[in-house]
């Protein structure tokens, strides 16, 4: 399995695996138009959006995306892990803790000492997975505003 950078033509295979990630948490998934607006956030050079995938067998098997945000109470910008997806056949065999790996030399390289992620409370095998890299948990509560 390789883990890279997302190429143009990797953009049908992230949007399949955004939808069934979607489904996967209980979420709705709206298809329409969904290609060209990743690309133009993954691939827009002045937008700050980075996205990994998993290629298996000439097939994406998984993705991760990821950006700077600045949090005023550490006055300083960090991480946040948007997306963390693996289908399920390629879980548990250490791919998640690469990805993890690759997100976090990129956050030393751009100067953020934090990586920031959420996950349904539902969604135990990555609450564990979490634990076990030694993150730590903040209980909130996250609200969807639709204007």
């Amino acid at each position: 399995m390789e883990i890279r950078y997302a190429k143009e033509s990797d953009l049908i295979s992230i949007v399949e695996l955004c939808k069934a990630h979607a489904h996967y948490e209980g979420s709705n998934f709206e298809e329409k138009n969904k290609r060209d607006l990743l690309y133009e956030f993954i691939f827009d050079s002045d937008l700050n959006l980075k996205c990994l995938v998993v290629e298996h067998h000439s097939e994406i098997v998984g993705y991760a995306t990821f950006f700077k945000q600045f949090s005023t109470w550490e006055a300083d910008q960090y991480i946040y892990l948007d997306c963390l997806y693996l289908i399920e056949k390629i879980r548990g065999n250490g791919i998640g803790k690469q990805i993890m790996e690759i997100v976090k030399d990129y956050a030393q390289s751009n100067n953020c000492s934090i990586i920031q992620w959420q996950t349904p409370h539902f969604n135990k095998k990555a609450i564990l997975f979490y634990d076990q890299l030694g993150a730590e948990r903040k209980p909130k509560e996250r609200f969807t505003w639709k204007i």
